[in-house]
């Protein structure tokens, strides 16, 4: 069935609040909705962006300084006023991250009636959203998840940790709120309990609490994720299983290379687990196949476009985010035909994945089919991205592995040069600086 016209009256705002310059799916959004003549504007880490580059994107404007959902309204309704008409006319806001969409939700209230939010609020979004409360959501559902544990202490995080089996995964609850330069990230491999015992006395500078879980073993054909639409009737007409065939890092990250293939054990999965929330709106979950129990565990849902959204573009060019705009806008969104076999390729990630695991080579899924490929970065008729991206991916290794080679100098010098350890001190070690 073909996508009916866009009201291309309605422009769109995409947001993301993070700042994380390769977000590969905020130029995703931008490719979409501009492709259907939709005019995009965007709020991003910096005027800078390399998706700021696009055709696409008529503005951008750097994210708010200090990011609250006041401001960013505020910058919401200012924008609206300068890129519509009259004070009436409707805008499209497309969060591309968690907090966006929390913070969105907090002030759809404030917004109704100028910028068009699906109807979703804080409390609603927070139950999936929130790490700690998605484990409790999955099992007041029965839904399959990974052993959960809450600890208050350092001693009793070691303690689950040796409970649920090293290595463990720590996440922290709200990963929104983990400080910019602190090193700290969402996710985590633990291997050990002193490490256990480190991440966790770091809780007060993460913000929230954080989460051990037990490690499903990674491998071929377990990782898969599910994109989908629920418009205002609560309907799911645009949704599709897709499988992992690289990430980055490897086997616990996020996709570097996905093929669209079908999964009804995931589908329903998911399709139910929308139904029982009375979910509205796009989301992006992620499942894991327990190969000892032959059951797919949820292990996130994250309430917005996934990043690798666009695998999921049917014949038709309809996916989530198109299917967002056509739905608010009083459209009828048009069933999702199938595309199975084609594939999605992250660049920069996929290059990664390929120099640590060159040799990991996933076969196509039985009736996956073999289909074209969609790069995340370039695009023919879009290129300038591609290269703001990669002149900045070259500075940001630069710099990591000149931070990599400092680590190394000051590892091996003594703590006090200018002190070294003499016949009346033969036998004492010279203390190192650990980083």
């Amino acid at each position: 069935m073909p996508v009916p016209p866009f009201d291309t009256r309605v422009p769109a705002v995409l947001v993301r609040l993070d700042r994380n310059p390769f977000h590969h799916g905020t130029l995703g959004a931008a490719r979409s909705l501009g492709r259907a003549g939709v005019p995009v504007h965007a709020v991003v880490e910096a005027a800078g962006s390399p998706v700021a580059r696009s055709r696409y994107v008529r503005s951008a404007r750097p994210r708010p300084t200090s990011a609250t959902s006041t401001e960013l309204a505020a910058l919401l309704l200012r924008i609206a006023g300068e890129i519509t008409d009259t004070p009436s006319d409707p805008v499209l806001a497309v969060p591309l991250d968690d907090v966006s969409a929390l913070a969105l939700a907090r002030r759809r209230a404030d917004l109704a009636g100028r910028i068009l939010l699906p109807e979703q609020s804080e409390e609603q979004l927070l139950k999936v959203a929130d790490k700690a409360a998605l484990a409790a959501t999955c099992a007041a559902l029965g839904l399959p998840h990974p052993r959960t544990e809450l600890p208050s202490g350092a001693d009793e995080a070691a303690a689950m940790a040796w409970a649920l089996g090293l290595p463990v995964v720590a996440k922290w609850s709200r990963p929104w709120l983990l400080p910019a330069g602190s090193g700290l990230r969402s996710t985590t491999i633990l291997r050990s309990l002193a490490e256990v015992r480190e991440l966790y006395r770091r809780t007060p500078q993460a913000g929230s609490r954080l989460l051990l879980q037990e490690l499903l073993p990674p491998g071929p054909g377990l990782d898969w994720f599910f994109h989908g639409y629920a418009d205002s009737a609560g309907r799911c007409a645009a949704g599709a299983t897709g499988r992992k065939e690289r990430s980055w890092p490897d086997g616990a990250g996020l996709t570097a290379v996905g093929r669209w293939t079908p999964n009804p054990d995931v589908d329903r999965i998911a399709r139910a687990l929308l139904d029982a929330l009375g979910y509205r709106g796009v989301c992006d979950l992620d499942f894991r196949l327990d190969r000892d129990t032959g059951a797919y565990h949820l292990l996130d849902f994250n309430p917005r476009p996934g990043a690798q959204f666009r695998l999921f573009a049917d014949p038709a060019g309809l996916d989530v985010v198109r299917a967002l705009h056509l739905d608010l806008t009083g459209r009828p969104v048009p069933p999702h035909s199938p595309a199975y076999g084609r594939r999605f390729v992250v660049e920069n990630y996929a290059a990664l994945s390929l120099l640590t695991s060159p040799r990991r080579r996933y076969a196509p899924e039985p009736g996956a089919g073999r289909g074209p490929a969609e790069r995340a970065w370039f695009a023919a008729d879009d290129p300038a991205p591609a290269l703001a991206m990669g002149r900045a991916w070259l500075a940001h290794l630069l710099r990591r592995a000149l931070a990599a080679v400092r680590r190394r100098l000051t590892a091996g010098r003594p703590r006090h040069p200018a002190t070294l350890p003499g016949p009346a001190t033969r036998g004492s070690s010279t203390q190192l600086t650990q980083r």
